[in-house]
């Protein structure tokens, strides 16, 4: 039996997700899973690529935590400035995180022919860079707010009435401009809106995204990452569509592998655990400690994931998996994800030593940033000539 078993509230935490993927690594290294099949001789070579690119990228090695803020800077333009200038700190603090928790949850995969035209610069972004700064401009438009006069708000009621339409006028798509999962992209957000207006108690009343600030400020002086995971996984469960359940608990992003003993289960919290390395910062800025960073786990998505494909060191048993669409719950998707959450740690020590850093200055949100993230997207370029990644996953708009 594995540990946790039967226990949701477990399963909601970034411990299970390293332990239940530590699980499916040890199987893969038995030669004991269906999919994939490992080749640990090629890590340093992939860690001597994420080592150059953090050089290259940070020549000080002064390198930011990996969060959605890094996005919001896209073509060199300090956006995050504009966010609630001029009001107090505490105001600015609960703008940040409710720009934060909506962009992050319309951070899925875009879709590779996807652009969006910044009408106030001119600049073509794309991907997550374009989701960012979409997003950011939609906040201050307003398009997140109940309140016109205060439009740096994220609050329940505007939530609550997002329209597919008006989210892909927002956003641009069209026929020649196609932004995948844009209905299930509406659905989450109308979905956030009511869970948030249903929690006073963490959203206040009427309900903000931005008021966990407010939360959360009792425990100012060490406030852990993994808690705040806790927090977000329960609070905003009941917002994703589809997916497994326990004891009446949703699970989220969680997944099912033969190699987990019992229930078999395999979280992964990838959009929840981007969601709270995205709200450190925001926090930190207003005076937070935030503390066991590398509590958290290494992202469970396309990027990292495609790195370890594109270099080898996880290799499909049978071929014609790179060829065909798979669902994101389907087992061959499952593994290849957990293969990259528990590799992500080995390779983080690689890195490290790389750099010549310690764990404690260098965390994995570091290695992240610096890091494995640009450098899976930078081969995936280099073997495809789209950059998409390696696997073909069929996405709702809602998962990665």
């Amino acid at each position: 039996m594995s540990r946790g078993e039967g226990d949701p509230d477990y399963l909601l935490s970034a411990a299970a997700v390293r332990e239940r993927c530590a699980t499916v690594m040890a199987a893969a290294e038995r030669g004991e899973t269906r999919h994939f099949r490992l080749h640990l001789d090629r890590l340093d070579e992939a860690a001597a690529r994420i080592v150059a690119v953090t050089r290259r990228r940070y020549p000080d090695l002064d390198v930011p935590f990996h969060s959605r803020w890094r996005h919001f800077t896209a073509g060199d333009i300090d956006r995050a400035a504009l966010v609630a200038a001029g009001a107090d700190p505490a105001e600015r603090a609960r703008a940040r995180l409710d720009l934060a928790i909506v962009s992050v949850l319309l951070d899925a995969g875009a879709g590779p022919g996807w652009r969006y035209r910044e009408a106030e610069t001119g600049l073509i972004v794309a991907r997550s860079e374009g989701l960012a700064v979409a997003s950011l401009r939609a906040m201050q438009a307003g398009l997140f707010s109940a309140d016109p006069a205060y439009p740096w708000h994220a609050d329940a009621a505007a939530l609550a009435g997002i329209t597919e339409e008006r989210l892909a006028d927002t956003f641009q798509h069209g026929p020649d401009n196609p932004l995948a999962g844009v209905e299930g992209r509406a659905l989450l957000l109308r979905r956030l809106g009511e869970v948030a207006a249903a929690q006073p108690e963490l959203f206040g009343s009427p309900a903000r995204l931005g008021n966990l600030y407010d939360y959360w400020l009792p425990r100012r002086g060490g406030l852990p990452a993994p808690d705040m995971l806790r927090v977000l996984l329960r609070a905003l469960g009941p917002i994703w569509p589809g997916r497994l359940s326990l004891k009446g608990a949703p699970l989220g992003d969680c997944g099912k592998h033969s190699a987990v003993a019992g229930d078999g289960l395999v979280p992964f919290h990838k959009l929840s655990q981007w969601l709270v390395y995205s709200l450190i910062e925001p926090l930190v800025d207003a005076g937070f400690n935030v503390t066991d960073i590398d509590g958290l786990t290494g992202l469970a998505e396309y990027r990292n994931g495609g790195l370890f494909l594109d270099c080898g060191i996880i290799v499909p048993c049978d071929e014609t998996l790179l060829r065909r669409r798979l669902d994101p719950f389907s087992e061959p998707v499952v593994e290849w994800r957990a293969l990259t959450v528990a590799l992500l740690d080995r390779l983080a020590i690689g890195v490290r030593g790389g750099l010549g850093k310690s764990a404690a200055e260098f965390p994995l949100a570091k290695v992240l940033e610096g890091g494995s993230w640009t450098a899976g997207r930078e081969i995936a370029a280099e073997r495809r000539p789209d950059g998409a990644a390696p696997l073909t996953i069929v996405s709702d708009g809602t998962l990665f």
